[in-house]
C-alpha cells in the first residue's frame, strides 16, 4: 500500500535539499534552472525579428522611456495615495476635487464596460489623468508641501514630463536630447520626495 503522507513528505524534503544546494552553486557563480533574462531577451528577439533593425532599435531605446515613466507615474500616485491616506484618513478619495473624481469615475465605468479588457480597474487613482496628478497635489498643497519645493517646481516638471509621456504612448520617437530632459527630471524628483 502507497503511504501519500510519506511520499508527500519525501517530495518536500527533496525540494528543500536541491533548494539548498542550488542556493549554494548560485552563491559560487554557477547557474541553476534557467536564466529568465536570457528567456526575456531571447523572447523580446522573436517577436521585434519582423522589423527592421532601425525600427527595433529605436523601439527598445523608447522602451527604456516607457518603463521609467511606467515607474515615475505609478510612485507619484503611491505618493499621492499614502500621503492623503496619512493626512486625511481613509476617506481621503471622497475629499479631491470632483472635476478629478469625476473624469476618474468616469474612464473607471468605461473600464469595467469592457469585460473583454482584464488589468486594475478598483482603484480609481488608477483612472486619473497624469496631468490631474499634479492637480491633486496642488489642491492638497497643505498636505505636500513638506515634500514637494514649490508648486512652480511641481507644475514645471509634471507639465514636461506629460508632454513627453503623451508623446511616447502615442509611440512618437524622442530625441536624445529629450531623453536626458526626461532622466533629469525624475532624478530630480526622487531626489526630492527621497527615492
Amino acid at each position: 500500500m502507497v503511504d501519500l503522507n510519506k511520499d508527500l513528505r519525501d517530495f518536500l524534503f527533496r525540494g528543500l535539499m536541491f533548494e539548498s544546494e542550488a542556493a549554494q552553486f548560485q552563491s559560487a557563480g554557477i547557474q541553476i534552472g534557467a536564466n529568465d533574462a536570457a528567456s526575456e531577451e531571447a523572447l523580446l528577439q522573436e517577436v521585434l525579428a519582423p522589423f527592421g533593425v532601425a525600427r527595433r532599435n529605436e523601439a527598445l531605446e523608447m522602451s527604456r522611456l516607457y518603463a521609467l515613466l511606467y515607474c515615475f507615474e505609478n510612485e507619484v500616485r503611491s505618493l499621492i495615495r499614502e500621503t492623503l491616506e496619512e493626512k486625511e484618513g481613509a476617506d481621503w478619495w471622497g475629499k479631491l476635487p470632483n472635476k478629478v473624481k469625476q473624469s476618474a469615475e468616469s474612464r473607471r465605468t468605461t473600464a469595467l464596460k469592457d469585460s473583454w479588457l482584464e488589468g486594475q480597474k478598483k482603484d480609481p487613482l488608477g483612472f486619473v489623468d497624469f496631468g490631474m496628478l499634479a492637480v491633486i497635489i496642488t489642491e492638497k498643497w497643505e498636505c505636500f508641501s513638506p515634500i514637494i519645493p514649490s508648486q512652480h517646481w511641481l507644475k514645471q516638471r509634471m507639465d514636461e514630463l506629460e508632454k513627453a509621456r503623451n508623446f511616447i504612448a502615442h509611440n512618437r520617437m524622442l530625441l536624445p536630447s529629450e531623453f536626458q530632459r526626461i532622466y533629469m527630471y525624475i532624478a530630480d524628483w526622487n531626489k526630492v520626495v527621497g527615492l
